[in-house]
């Protein structure tokens, strides 16, 4: 309870921070660059065989039932509403929350933050807002991205596996898809940014104990922020169906 009662102090700080200048303009950009433009390619691999598997797997499951053209809905809503924000929130809590974690861990056993603080810095400004701009920006961004290349993994196994048409499948897809489907991702995105950033801050910066703390700090980052993802899309899925 008592490092419960820290994070929610912290995110409340953090909030405070987001919302009022100044900003620094300049190492958000930067941050963007590292934690969204550099895992881009990563998202796109696992975005692409997810749609194409899940394609797969669907494909024979309808076979039973005589659906197998159902296969565009199944896809296309599965990878929106759920498996685009999801696996992509859980790549990039372990790609970039641990480096969040690692860098601040590495400040903090070093002293490095108790000097700011010395010479009238604020850390949290300085640290940890513009990687969770960075975070909130990119994050969304990347789902999108996510989504895209799932469905048109889906698309290669509906067209080389099904033989299905590309027109066929498309329309299917976007047949039952709706703004709500899509923004529902978009939003839990924005909720997994947040908690993302919170959860490697709050370990970055009590990390003790050296490298050996920081790389206990590290791997409790990768471990919450998985944890924290999936509890957290449980709790807006059904937030997003009820509204």
């Amino acid at each position: 309870m008592r490092h419960l009662g820290a994070v929610v102090l912290l995110g409340q700080a953090i909030t405070v921070r987001l919302f009022t200048p100044p900003w620094s303009v300049r190492d958000m950009v930067r941050q963007l660059d590292v934690m969204g433009v550099k895992s881009t390619n990563l998202a796109s691999v696992i975005a692409l065989f997810t749609g194409m598997v899940l394609s797969l797997q669907t494909a024979y499951t309808l076979a039973a039932f005589g659906a197998k053209l159902y296969i565009g809905e199944v896809v296309g809503l599965s990878l929106v509403r759920e498996l685009g924000p999801v696996l992509t929130a859980l790549m990039v809590g372990g790609r970039v929350g641990a480096g969040i974690t690692a860098e601040l861990g590495s400040m903090t056993v070093s002293e490095q933050v108790e000097a700011m603080r010395s010479l009238g810095a604020d850390p949290l400004r300085k640290l940890v807002v513009p990687r969770m701009v960075a975070l909130l920006i990119g994050l969304p961004l990347l789902v999108v991205l996510a989504d895209v290349m799932g469905i048109f993994g889906g698309l290669l196994i509906s067209t080389w596996e099904l033989g299905l048409t590309p027109s066929f499948y498309f329309g299917h897809t976007l047949r039952l898809m709706t703004y709500g489907d899509f923004f529902s991702g978009l939003g839990k995105s924005v909720f997994f940014a947040f908690a993302i950033g919170l959860v490697a801050s709050y370990n970055g910066l009590c990390a003790r104990g050296g490298a050996d703390g920081v790389g206990k700090a590290t791997t409790d980052t990768v471990v919450g922020v998985a944890i924290t993802v999936l509890v957290l899309d449980f709790f807006l899925t059904k937030l997003f169906l009820a509204l």
